[in-house]
């Protein structure tokens, strides 16, 4: 007989340890809807990950979303009497927004450019420049609508005379009853093109 070379004896805890490990290792082969410890942690992870992305996900979704369903209701604000106002002079008026939120204070105010046409006839212009929502000035001199930010500019009946604005100014209703004028405060469409 010839002599077989001494193995290396390993440790009591080392063989348990390799020894548990292939009895894992045999067990699941054996049985494939045995899911290991760290396979159920795993899938743990995930489902909690999602539960949690689908509790934040649904309210910033509808935040986002909910404006586009929702429709602003116009209303009538009084700017003041007739003989207020002077034929062919533009002014600029205030007004209180349609839709004001509880906290909305100083910022529920809303502006316009109103200019008597005729004896009967009144124009209504919105301040904000449709390029990006900037306050436009009245240059009566020029009889120009200017925005200061962008260099927008505007004939006098509304219209793009230069600069990026891609709409002309938004037109409000304006209505006279009893020798008031009236205007329709309505959600302004600003675009966002640069």
């Amino acid at each position: 007989m010839t002599d077989l070379p001494d193995l290396p004896k390993k440790a009591p805890a080392e063989a348990e340890l390799l020894h548990g490990r292939l009895f894992m290792e045999i067990q699941q082969g054996s049985h494939p809807d045995c899911v290991s410890r760290r396979g159920f942690f795993s899938k743990l992870c995930l489902a909690l990950s999602g539960v949690c992305a689908l509790i934040l996900g649904v309210p910033l979704v509808g935040f986002i979303v909910a404006p586009l369903f929702r429709k602003t209701p116009g209303k009538w604000n009084t700017i003041g009497k007739t003989e207020d106002f002077e034929i062919g002079k533009t002014v600029n008026v205030t007004f209180t927004d349609s839709s004001p939120l509880p906290w909305a204070g100083i910022t529920a105010k809303s502006a316009a450019w109103l200019r008597r046409a005729s004896e009967t006839e009144f124009i209504a212009f919105s301040v904000n420049c449709t390029h990006l929502g900037c306050p436009v000035r009245w240059l009566a001199d020029a009889e120009l609508f200017m925005c200061p930010c962008h260099g927008g500019v505007y004939y006098k009946d509304g219209t793009v005379a230069a600069g990026p604005p891609p709409l002309p100014l938004t037109r409000y209703p304006v209505r006279v009853v009893n020798d008031e004028v009236q205007i329709k405060s309505e959600a302004i469409p600003i675009t966002n093109t640069l």
